[in-house]
């Protein structure tokens, strides 16, 4: 096979960069190697941020997101059951939406087939080689049958786990990285939610996140230790932990839990993000703590940098934004990153924390949900960042 841009991953990054690509012109081809079933039942994160919501409704793929997303004007932070809400809104004019990660995938795949781009599911042995050459090759197997794909540019969108990353150099890739001593235990349950907004709670038991998929289904997450058994998390422990954390603030309707686990936490980034002609995208590249709600936004930034640079090689016959790439995108992932460890720092109990530090995070706290500047801050940033 012969392609312009070969895609690895049928995530949003890969789903995404194939169709700014198509919009431009540009042909490619997605493998994958999961099911689409899996792909499109997956549950992960669904918070988007102001202008990636533009960006799905701007590329034909918004529609069912305006019917069915929850537009969100502010969040709520709880101090040990006292809630302050910081208004969007009033403080820079933007919102964010929620719809799950899976719904967005699902969208894109069906926009995919629509626009009769090849999408190869549940493809094996994956392998890049002839990065640095003017016509690097994927070769995988598919349906019992080797295959080789011969592209111009080859985009590495198969998140954390994926074979693009390691095929570097060795030498190549710096890595930055950091492990929180916490992770968070989440439950999906059929519910309503307990406020129509997020609640972000700092409690002396450990942090919550109360936030939804939907008005009927609550997603809700404990902080627990990195290493815990979910085996040791009954539903009714569970239950009980979420009332204390919430406090008397809120009303916490319990429902069936359709699922249940537990989420490590962590920090990453390799730079570069690209070698030859390939380009790392999305969770390839960089991992953020949920706490700052970037991950799949990240993933959208990073691909909308590579079309535009793509754009530029094939219309322009200017290559000088591919090699801009990794450097324009970290800029915005080191914004990310920072933003997320602030939020994580600022919710979460810490081990061996002493009466003074838990002090200091009350303290920090207060100020954040009195000071419009201070709340102005964190709008500005959870909302999303201009993309240029």
């Amino acid at each position: 096979m012969r392609t312009q841009v070969g895609i690895i991953g049928a995530g949003p990054a890969g789903l995404m960069l194939a169709r700014l690509l198509h919009l431009q012109g540009i042909e490619s081809i997605i493998i994958e190697n999961r099911s689409r079933d899996y792909i499109e039942n997956r549950v992960r994160a669904g918070l988007i941020e102001h202008w990636a919501a533009d960006l799905l409704a701007d590329v034909g793929v918004g529609e069912r997101m305006k019917r069915e997303g929850l537009l969100h004007w502010g969040i709520n932070i709880g101090i040990n059951g006292d809630l302050h809400r910081i208004d969007f809104q009033k403080l820079v004019n933007k919102r964010v939406t929620i719809y799950g990660q899976q719904e967005v995938v699902k969208d894109l795949v069906a926009r995919r087939l629509a626009d009769g781009g090849p999408l190869l599911f549940e493809v094996d042995g994956v392998g890049v080689h002839d990065l640095t050459s003017e016509r690097p090759k994927i070769r995988f197997t598919h349906e019992g049958r080797a295959q080789e794909i011969e592209c111009d540019f080859i985009a590495g969108c198969d998140g954390f786990h994926g074979i693009c990353r390691p095929s570097f150099p060795e030498g190549v890739p710096k890595v930055f990285e950091r492990d929180y001593p916490f992770g968070w235990l989440g439950i999906l349950t059929e519910s309503p939610p307990a406020d129509h907004e997020l609640i972000y709670s700092y409690t002396d038991r450990g942090f919550a996140l109360y936030t939804m998929r939907s008005p009927t289904i609550s997603r809700l997450y404990l902080q627990c230790d990195h290493d815990e058994d979910i085996d040791n998390w009954s539903d009714a422990r569970i239950w009980d932990e979420l009332h204390k954390r919430l406090g008397g603030a809120r009303k916490l309707v319990e429902g069936t839990m359709l699922q249940k686990g537990i989420t490590p936490m962590r920090s990453f980034v390799v730079e570069p993000m690209q070698h030859g002609r390939l380009f790392l995208a999305g969770d390839s590249a960089h991992i953020v703590p949920p706490t700052g709600a970037k991950g799949m936004n990240l993933a959208f930034a990073d691909v909308m940098m590579l079309s535009r640079a793509l754009e530029g090689f094939y219309k322009a016959k200017n290559s000088d934004k591919l090699g801009g790439y990794s450097a324009a995108c970290l800029r915005r992932v080191w914004y990310a990153q920072r933003f997320s460890w602030w939020m994580t720092q600022l919710m979460h109990s810490f081990p061996h924390e002493t009466p003074f530090d838990r002090r200091r995070q009350i303290s920090d706290l207060g100020y954040l949900t009195s000071s419009e500047a201070a709340s102005r801050m964190l709008a500005e940033q959870y909302v999303g960042l201009p993309l240029d």
